[in-house]
C-alpha cells in the first residue's frame, strides 16, 4: 500500500471526527456571534441588513436609508449616533436576536442528550441561513459601491457581502446536523429486537 492509499483510507474514516467538528463549529459560531449581539458595535453593524429587509425592517423605528447618516465604525464612539440607535430600537432588537441565536446554539448542543432538540435547532438554523442569504438581494451594502473603480456591483462582494455569503456553509452544515440528529432520534425510538437464540430458547 502506498502512502497515498494509506492517506485515502484514513480520510475515508474521518467522517465521524468531521461530524463532531461540524457540530461543535456550529455551536461555537452561534453562541459567540449571538453573545456579541448584546454589544453596541455588533448591533450597529447589522443595521443595514435589518433596515433593508422586508421581513425585518419593522423592528426599527426609522426607515432605510436614514441609518446611513448615523453609522459608527467598529471601535468608534459617536455619542449622537449611539443616541440615534437607542431611539431606533437598534439595541433592543439586537438583544432579542442574540438571545435567539444563542438559543439555537444550545438546541444544537442538546443533540447529545436529546437528539430531537438538536434536529429542531438545526432546522431553525437552516431557516436563519436562508434569511441571511436574502440580504444579498435586499442590502445595497452587500456589494462594492460605485465610487470610481471599475469593479462595483455584482459580482463584487463588499465586506458585508462576503460575511453574508458564508452562510451558505452554515446552511449546508445545519442540514447535515439536522439529518444526523433525526437519525439518532429515530434509532433511539426503534424497538430493540431480541437475539434469535434468545427467542428460540423462550419458545
Amino acid at each position: 500500500m502506498t502512502w497515498f492509499e494509506a492517506a485515502m483510507r484514513w480520510a475515508a474514516r474521518a467522517d465521524r471526527i468531521g461530524m463532531h467538528a461540524l457540530r461543535i463549529g456550529l455551536i461555537t459560531v452561534l453562541l459567540w456571534i449571538g453573545g456579541l449581539k448584546a454589544f453596541p458595535y455588533e448591533a450597529d453593524g447589522i443595521v443595514p441588513f435589518v433596515a433593508n429587509s422586508p421581513a425585518m425592517s419593522f423592528f426599527y423605528e426609522h426607515p432605510a436609508p436614514e441609518y446611513t447618516r448615523h453609522m459608527n465604525k467598529e471601535g468608534e464612539l459617536v455619542a449622537a449616533n449611539r443616541a440615534w440607535h437607542e431611539a431606533n430600537g437598534t439595541y433592543r432588537f439586537s438583544w432579542g436576536l442574540g438571545a435567539a441565536i444563542v438559543g439555537l446554539g444550545l438546541l444544537i448542543a442538546a443533540h447529545y442528550w436529546r437528539p430531537e432538540l438538536g434536529a429542531v435547532g438545526s432546522l431553525l438554523v437552516v431557516g436563519m441561513s436562508v434569511v441571511t442569504l436574502s440580504f444579498l438581494i435586499t442590502t445595497p451594502e452587500s456589494w462594492v459601491p460605485k465610487l470610481g473603480d471599475a469593479e462595483h456591483g455584482f459580482p463584487y462582494l463588499s465586506g458585508r457581502g462576503r460575511l453574508v455569503i458564508k452562510d451558505a456553509i452554515m446552511l449546508g452544515a445545519a442540514l447535515v446536523t439536522m439529518a444526523q440528529s433525526a437519525r439518532e432520534y429515530m434509532a433511539r425510538r426503534a424497538p430493540r429486537r431480541a437475539p434469535a437464540g434468545a427467542l428460540g430458547a423462550a419458545t
